[in-house]
């Protein structure tokens, strides 16, 4: 009996100095995220009389970085429908105040310089070069965007488009080609990085090497951000040995054209550069030109790439969308034959397409010939919609075996400008998929913003996506929608701010129509020529960070329009 008794008492001592650890661990848990919160109090700006922003800085050393990188844009979400449009937090080791609103985003981006400085990682700034423009701060930044003004200008770009719609055209013909599916993502990377050897720098030479230099650059995107040690097989190096061998290629060229006399016609982006620094009284170096080499591929090759994938995305999504961009191509007399567009397709069904009524979803296959007749509900679909437009009578050519193209009308600046309804397509694209989701800065003195100060030294991040799903000026800002860009509704001009896929003030991207063309030339090509249908069940998820992209790719079979089989299949009964 006694000893039961005593088995039972030492149970209890047992049980009662477990909860007092687990009572104790917890108090201090609780106790050392007070002092890390007041720790962070403590850094505001005491001659400044406001608060800091509501919100969270986490647990000692890891903030809220965990919940970051598991949430993802669910985190930012959650944090501002719980603290408002400015909030502050702590990630990767560092306070940060969360910017959402057009307003608010306005003095961020109109504060460059003075507010606040644009921030990248140590080991961007390494890799990147310090006489890039990413990099260039202040009166050096002035002078750089001035010299490289007349790489973008008109004139510049419309010597680059006839070369522009080769390399696209050339890509697409491959992706027809190719009788599996292809991944949309990786072969919209491998295009833009075409485009910018071939138009911007003038690169000539084989595909292979030019397929090597790619995987090389795509080395360096995967060391760009990473931890700032130089030390062997650490990703720094690698980034480095990467830019290193792309340096070596453009030093040739570069050489070569430094030995050429300069004459008034202009072949590429370097040759604008050069041209337009000697007429700011600037002689850039060898040093300087390689890096500025590098720099316009880094900047036409990620977010070109993500905005292109997401134009093929919402085009499938919206067969009705494409239909409309397709009919604006025919009144311009782009498009001489037929085009379909299949939803989303399982390989052993039926094509099925997603469309959105108000917040609703069908999924259904969508027929409809020369946009005139529909054809009844399928069994076991809601609604059927199949597009399938007639052939044209203008500007046919044979493109091969039992395909066929058309001899297209000369494509220029003035041309694309016309194309309103696929210019409202470009806009609403980048306003839904925004290829870059925010930026960052640090701030270089205190300033208000919404009635709370942010600290110097402190991280700002503005939220881009957030800006645009948040707009009172949209209607319905969660559907695709080209048509509020129209000139019937202008969503797109009630307030300057509240549409940034390409930020805003100083640090505005330089080459956002150069973008803005690549995307269109893409759509016409793409229209002109294909079909295409999703060659997976369902539509991917998206990944926003650090480059908008979905998930495990977007895997789309393509296909030439093909008269014959066309023409056939309309005169079956």
């Amino acid at each position: 009996m006694l000893k039961m008794f005593l088995l039972e008492v030492s149970y209890f001592m047992v049980l009662g100095t477990a909860f007092a650890s687990i009572i104790s661990v917890l108090l201090l848990l609780v106790v050392s995220r007070q002092l890390w919160a007041f720790r962070w109090h403590m850094t505001r700006d005491r001659t400044c009389k406001l608060p800091l922003p509501k919100g969270s800085m986490g647990w000692p050393l890891f903030g809220e970085t965990f919940h970051w990188l598991l949430q993802g844009s669910s985190f930012h979400i959650s944090r501002r429908e719980k603290y408002g449009n400015v909030f502050r937090t702590h990630l990767l080791g560092k306070p940060v105040i969360r910017v959402t609103g057009a307003e608010n985003i306005r003095k961020i981006l109109l504060g460059e310089h003075n507010l606040v400085s644009t921030q990248w990682p140590q080991s961007t700034r390494i890799i990147l070069g310090a006489n890039t423009l990413v990099n260039s701060i202040g009166y050096l930044h002035k002078q750089k965007r001035k010299i490289l003004a007349k790489v973008f200008s008109h004139t510049a770009l419309e010597s680059y488009i006839p070369r522009i719609r080769d390399v696209v055209r050339t890509e697409v013909e491959s992706w027809c080609a190719n009788r599996g599916s292809i991944n949309v993502y990786t072969s919209a990377k491998a295009l833009t990085f075409r485009i910018a050897a071939r138009v911007l720098l003038g690169l000539n030479v084989q595909d292979d090497h030019l397929d090597y230099l790619s995987k090389t650059f795509e080395q360096l995107m995967d060391n760009l951000f990473s931890l700032p040690l130089d030390v062997p097989f650490s990703g720094l190096r690698k980034g480095i040995k990467a830019r290193d061998i792309l340096h070596e290629c453009m030093e040739k060229i570069i050489a070569e054209k430094l030995q050429q006399s300069q004459s008034e016609e202009y072949s590429d982006a370097l040759d604008y550069m050069l041209s337009s620094a000697k007429e700011h009284g600037n002689e850039l170096n060898i040093q300087e030109l390689k890096e500025s080499a590098v720099e316009f591929i880094f900047a036409a090759y990620s977010t070109t790439a993500s905005a292109s994938t997401s134009l093929i995305l919402q085009l499938t999504r919206h067969p009705s969308v494409a239909e409309k961009a397709r009919q604006e191509l025919v009144s311009h007399g782009f498009n001489g034959h037929s085009a379909q567009f299949i939803g989303c397709k399982n390989r052993n069904s039926l094509p099925t397409a997603v469309v959105h009524e108000g917040s609703a979803e069908k999924r259904g296959t969508y027929e409809e010939h020369n946009s005139t007749t529909e054809t009844k509900p399928q069994r076991g679909f809601e609604e059927t919609h199949h597009i399938t437009i007639g052939p044209s009578d203008t500007m046919p050519a044979t493109v091969g075996e039992g395909h066929y193209s058309c001899h297209q009308p000369y494509l220029s600046l003035e041309k694309v400008s016309q194309l309103h309804y696929l210019d409202c397509v470009v806009k609403e694209v980048l306003r839904t998929l925004p290829p870059v989701s925010g930026g960052y800065r640090t701030a270089l003195q205190t300033f208000e913003l919404d009635g709370y100060q942010i600290p110097k030294g402190w991280s700002v991040m503005y939220s881009i996506r957030d800006t645009h799903e948040t707009a009172a000026v949209y209607q319905s800002p969660e559907l695709f929608d080209p048509d509020r860009f129209g000139t019937e509704r202008e969503e797109g001009q009630a307030g300057r701010f509240n549409y940034i896929p390409f930020g805003g003030g100083v640090r505005s991207c330089i080459g956002r129509k150069l973008a803005q063309i690549i995307l269109k030339i893409l759509a016409v090509e793409l229209l002109n020529t294909a079909r295409w249908e999703l060659a997976t069940p369902t539509y991917p998820k998206m990944q926003t960070v650090p480059i908008v992209h979905p998930v495990n790719g977007l895997h789309v079979c393509f296909n030439y329009i093909n008269s014959h089989e066309e023409n056939n299949a309309s005169q079956k009964p």
